[in-house]
């Protein structure tokens, strides 16, 4: 739609009834979750018995809400751990690989972008299969040749991490690669002109200019480390993350408690959202 160009009418109402409805479309489900965690009801779908907070505060027996669900918060708690670790690792990882394709004369460099590009379209269930049985592979002969057992190498929190980090690392590179590119050099040859060293010009100078970028990619790996489904159902242990943990509950038969866990789910990455757009704006 370009807006200079003259529209006539319907095609205004056209376009108007097409983003009305395409953002229902988008909110609504969330809408209808939120209401529902308030819903006086045993069960997490309509219709309406009235308000009610038992989904967040119920010390049980009969309803147990989010805030006394041991087994609910247990799974809250390892998945932000996972979140945290993953976010931090792919930071650190990300920028570097960012730094590093951003060389000019580095050797294979197309061929490795390409093999760092990968993960982004292989699905994540073959992703965390393959992960799966590399892991459990590379496990039985390092126990068979040297009689080690390496905990990680099964499924396991740590194998999570591993398995979130191999492909969220992908994300987070590109992202500061994106706001590298336009980085001025001329700022680094000043520097390096009036006697900085190099790690020196880095950590005054180019790190500061990418630290928006740095914290975008942060927020959005912890954000995409938290959420995972795919690839985490094949590499979790005894210690479920909270998409399992859920899974597991919808696929059982479960009460509203999953309706107030995703309404806090929206506010907490909601509040995220908002940060991290604060924090690139005051940039």
């Amino acid at each position: 739609m370009i807006r200079t160009l003259p529209n006539s009418r319907a095609y205004s109402w056209s376009y108007a009834a097409f983003v009305v409805l395409y953002f229902v479309f988008l909110f609504a489900p969330l809408a209808v979750t939120c209401v529902l965690a308030f819903n006086d009801s045993n069960f997490p779908s309509l219709p309406w018995y009235g308000f009610s907070l038992d989904w967040f505060a119920s010390p049980g027996p009969e309803r147990v809400g989010i805030l006394h669900d041991a087994q609910n918060l247990r799974a809250i708690w390892t998945s932000f751990q996972t979140a945290f670790w993953v976010s931090i690792m792919t930071v650190v990882v990300g920028t570097c690989a960012a730094f590093l394709f951003e060389q000019e004369n580095f050797p294979l460099k197309g061929a490795l972008y390409f093999l760092m590009l990968a993960p982004l379209v292989i699905p994540g269930v073959i992703l965390g299969i393959s992960q799966l049985l590399a892991a459990n592979t590379a496990g039985f002969f390092i126990e068979d040749t040297f009689g080690l057992d390496v905990p990680f190498l099964r499924p396991s929190f740590w194998l999570v991490v591993l398995g979130q980090f191999s492909f969220i690392t992908t994300f987070v590179t590109l992202v500061v690669s994106a706001r590298l590119r336009k980085f001025d050099r001329t700022l680094e040859e000043a520097a390096l002109n009036l006697g900085a060293n190099r790690w020196q010009v880095i950590r005054h100078i180019t790190l500061p200019y990418l630290r928006p970028a740095i914290v975008g990619a942060g927020t959005v790996a912890f954000l995409m480390s938290f959420e995972n489904f795919n690839t985490t159902l094949f590499l979790v242990g005894s210690e479920p993350t909270l998409p399992i943990n859920l899974y597991l509950q919808v696929r059982d038969g479960s009460t509203p408690v999953i309706n107030a866990i995703s309404l806090l789910l929206i506010v907490g990455s909601s509040i995220l959202a908002v940060a991290n757009l604060w924090v690139s704006r005051k940039a």
